[in-house]
């Protein structure tokens, strides 16, 4: 592996840019986010990029490697075939800032509008509370989301459609369904859920989970059972029936 790689980097920001390739010496063990740093620190000191653990955690060195959202951090140069150039973008779904950084501030806009956890009152005489073990475990999977948004960006209903003002994507409905599922939760956000969030426009494609670094199940664990929650609430047709009455 010793030797030197190409990188073709997108360089520019909202108003436009082009790809700028960049050969860099490579080495056992490093990541792509190794390398954007050497290239950085010895050949394009102007470079943006976003980053800060460096382990995987932080969710902020997301980019579109070779055509597929990834952590730059996570993906290793000997996974890639450096016998042609590595393509590095900026995560189409969202505005361009400048180089690979990206306006993602949207989404933390979005989490504001989701009804916030709303626990019942203690059920114990010692004023806390008793879940099954069972409950908690259904719910914590969702609580190894690092906003890293590559699921959002993967999201045909956001990249293709441009469907923001409409639609919440994959990693919020993720977070509804950590509070809907939470045996504690008395909020009710179904209704938001089918009108305000649109999940009737996820058709369950599994893009986001084959992107998600944490390995969060999130078609099958999360939006099909809130899907499944929607659908029995407003299409039942004996539950419809008994409102009629």
């Amino acid at each position: 592996m010793p030797g030197n790689a190409l990188f073709r980097i997108w360089r520019g920001d909202a108003q436009g840019g082009k790809f700028q390739d960049f050969s860099t010496p490579i080495s056992p063990g490093m990541v792509v986010l190794d390398a954007v740093h050497k290239i950085q620190a010895e050949q394009a000191p102007d470079l943006a990029v976003r980053w800060n653990c460096k382990a995987g955690k932080c969710g902020s060195c997301s980019a579109e490697i070779n055509g597929m959202p990834k952590l730059m951090c996570m993906t290793r140069l000997s996974d890639l075939n450096l016998d042609i150039p590595v393509v590095l973008e900026p995560m189409r779904t969202f505005p361009s800032i400048r180089d690979l950084v990206t306006d993602v501030s949207w989404n933390f806009r979005v989490k504001k509008t989701i009804p916030k956890f709303t626990p019942r009152k203690p059920d114990a005489p010692d004023g806390a509370w008793r879940i099954a073990q069972a409950d908690a475990d259904r719910v914590q999977e969702f609580r190894k989301c690092i906003e890293c948004f590559l699921c959002q960006d993967v999201c045909h209903v956001l990249r293709e459609h441009h469907k923001h003002d409409e639609f919440i994507g994959p990693r919020f409905f993720v977070y509804a369904a950590a509070l809907e599922m939470h045996p504690l939760d008395t909020a009710d956000r179904i209704a938001d859920l089918r009108h305000k969030f649109s999940i009737g426009y996820c058709n369950i494609t599994t893009c986001c989970r084959q992107v998600c670094p944490e390995s969060i199940t999130i078609t099958e664990n999360a939006i099909i059972p809130l899907k499944e929650r929607v659908v029995d609430r407003y299409f039942d047709p004996l539950k419809r029936f008994f409102r009629i009455l």
